[in-house]
């Protein structure tokens, strides 16, 4: 099946690893172009290698910093000439019932989680021509909470809202706005996390055992996904949430 991704252009952002990643290389596999940014200089330039230097542009930057979705704009335009879409992923507040976080760490997360990705997806929409599309990395705590998650239970459910509500804004200019919501992969971090418990084939198992389809799931099979969803081939896909997470959320 095509695409249509040939030489198209997406900005992905917290892209120097795991599921953010793997979306850059199937977009590439399939003939666009990227622009990878993260916080981390050194894995965002092994992310370009990987992709190759014809294929993708790096930027350290940070999506809380207001000025970082303009300048991830600038970027795709001055390399590649065009935008075509986007996909907006920042990493996970601090671990935490939400009863247990202070202010600070509420105010600190709502300005990343939130506003950085509120903002991102309003600037990169103004740059985006009819048939553009922008997905949200959000998070199975939309549909339900996950436990010692606080912070994610309370935002990510508020963010996936907006997005929505984005989305009716934008589509009469035919840009679309949609989120995917990740259940377990074995990205990175997982392996960090699994590694560092007692026994981590133990406890690798026992997270597939809550899965339905009995397994964690890889990297591309999210990004497979995620490419489609951003592809002229989903072009009637919008104002939605999409779980990827092979059966685990238990809501509608």
């Amino acid at each position: 099946m095509d695409l249509g991704l040939s030489e198209r252009v997406f900005i992905l952002t917290g892209a120097s690893r795991g599921l953010g990643l793997a979306t850059a290389q199937a977009l590439v596999a399939d003939g666009a172009r990227v622009v990878v940014s993260s916080r981390d200089e050194e894995k965002i330039a092994d992310a370009v290698d990987l992709l190759g230097a014809g294929n993708a542009v790096g930027v350290t930057a940070d999506l809380s910093d207001p000025d970082t979705p303009r300048e991830l704009v600038d970027t795709a335009t001055e390399r590649f000439g065009r935008l075509d879409g986007a996909l907006v992923s920042v990493g996970g507040p601090t671990p935490g019932t939400a009863a247990s976080m202070s202010d600070d760490q509420w105010r600190t997360a709502f300005e990343t989680v939130f506003l950085g990705s509120v903002r991102a997806v309003r600037t990169f929409a103004s740059a985006l021509p009819e048939g553009g599309a922008i997905g949200l990395v959000l998070s199975t705590s939309v549909k339900a909470p996950l436990s010692g998650l606080g912070l994610s239970n309370g935002l990510r459910p508020g963010l996936a809202m907006a997005a929505k509500d984005m989305a009716d804004e934008y589509g009469p200019r035919g840009v679309r706005v949609f989120g995917i919501l990740p259940g377990r992969f074995m990205t990175e971090r997982s392996r960090e996390l699994f590694q560092a418990s007692e026994d981590p084939a133990t406890a690798a198992a026992e997270v597939s055992e809550r899965i339905p389809v009995r397994r964690i799931g890889e990297p591309a099979e999210f990004g497979s996904v995620a490419a489609f969803l951003l592809s002229p081939a989903a072009s009637y896909v919008t104002g939605c949430v999409i779980p990827v997470d092979g059966g685990s959320t238990r809501a509608l």
